[in-house]
């Protein structure tokens, strides 16, 4: 195990107060729960030294362990709320797993259960181009689809007006005369522990962006699974 000498930390986090869809992480798609996928999903990489599921949820904890994860804590109320963020809660996990464990991880990724569909390559990509570019951080990211770009954007006034959101958006007709942006899909976080832990940072300045050409399932809405779905029994997601 270990990726070049580093050992490594995987981290799926699930809170149980998910608001768009309640109890999401619990819901299944192609017949296992989020979080069962998120867990079979580690399993499969042998790089990884240890797996944890941090969840405030009991009903959840149960869950990751029945797939195979590790739930040795529970998260902090505080760090399961809405206000809290994702670095916090992932540090939590990182410094919990290595009092429990005994043993200090110089690496970790943070696999949500909302990206039922991520490949092993994709996470395995992601820490590559971190470790072996010499960056503190990586992430996946996609393509913001061009009539989403900042320039096609449009505000709405009192009156029911609309207007340009971006001061040049009138200049912009058709989308081959925008740059190219991209958004944060979720399929994957790598960072070194002097990022997250020292530093309390997952995208910083030194954060490579890896580019995912195809189309990813990020569970927010009830839509969205019924798309993971339809996509899994297509057994493709590009």
């Amino acid at each position: 195990m270990a990726w070049q000498g580093l050992s490594v930390l995987a981290v799926i986090p699930a809170r149980g107060g998910s608001k768009g869809i309640p109890r999401k992480n619990l819901c299944q798609v192609g017949g296992v729960s989020l979080v069962g996928r998120a867990a079979q999903l580690a399993a499969a990489l042998p790089w990884i030294d240890q797996a944890v599921l941090s969840t405030d949820d009991p009903e959840i904890a149960d869950e990751g362990r029945r797939h195979g994860v590790d739930a040795p804590f529970l998260r902090p109320a505080e760090l399961a709320s809405d206000m809290a963020t994702g670095a916090s809660a992932w540090r939590h996990a990182w410094l919990a797993s290595e009092a429990y464990y005994g043993r200090r991880f110089e690496l970790s990724v943070l696999l949500q259960p909302t990206s039922p569909l991520r490949r092993p390559e994709e996470v395995e990509r992601t820490l590559a181009a971190m470790v072996e570019g010499g960056h503190q951080a990586a992430t996946t990211i996609s393509k913001v689809p061009g009539h989403f770009a900042p320039q096609k954007l449009l505000t709405l006034d009192a009156a029911g007006r609309v207007a340009f959101h971006h001061p040049e958006g009138s200049r912009h007709s058709n989308r081959q005369s925008i740059p190219d942006y991209y958004y944060r899909n979720g399929l994957c976080y790598a960072v070194r522990r002097e990022t997250l832990v020292d530093r309390g940072l997952i995208v910083e300045e030194d954060c490579l962006g890896v580019v995912i050409d195809h189309y990813v399932a990020n569970i927010d809405e009830p839509i969205e699974l019924v798309i993971a779905e339809c996509l899994m029994c297509c057994g493709d997601d590009s």
